[in-house]
């Protein structure tokens, strides 16, 4: 039976896996909108969840005037974002 995670529980793997994240370099980050079709003809490109989150999450931190120190914040604050348009164009 699968234990049930605690928000401290929660909170320690999404840090983790921020971790993860931070050894990348902000200017890896390609510039790119979560969905891009230039033309009626052309096919749509989807980005992946977690670089648009990464996305986000730098633009947040530029925002802010690269100030270091809320990286945790600015993930969350962006996985907010970009989650809950994914569930607003899915109820749509």
């Amino acid at each position: 039976m699968a234990e049930k995670r605690t928000k401290a529980d929660r909170l320690e793997r999404q840090t983790e896996q921020l971790d993860k994240r931070v050894d990348r370099h902000p200017d890896e980050i390609e510039k790119k909108l979560s969905t891009l079709a230039l033309k009626s003809d052309e096919p749509t490109v989807l980005i992946p969840i977690e670089q648009q989150i990464q996305q986000r999450a730098y633009e947040l931190y530029e925002q802010r005037g690269r100030t270091d120190g809320h990286d945790l914040d600015d993930w969350l604050q962006a996985e907010c974002e970009i989650k809950g348009r994914q569930a607003n164009a899915a109820a749509a």
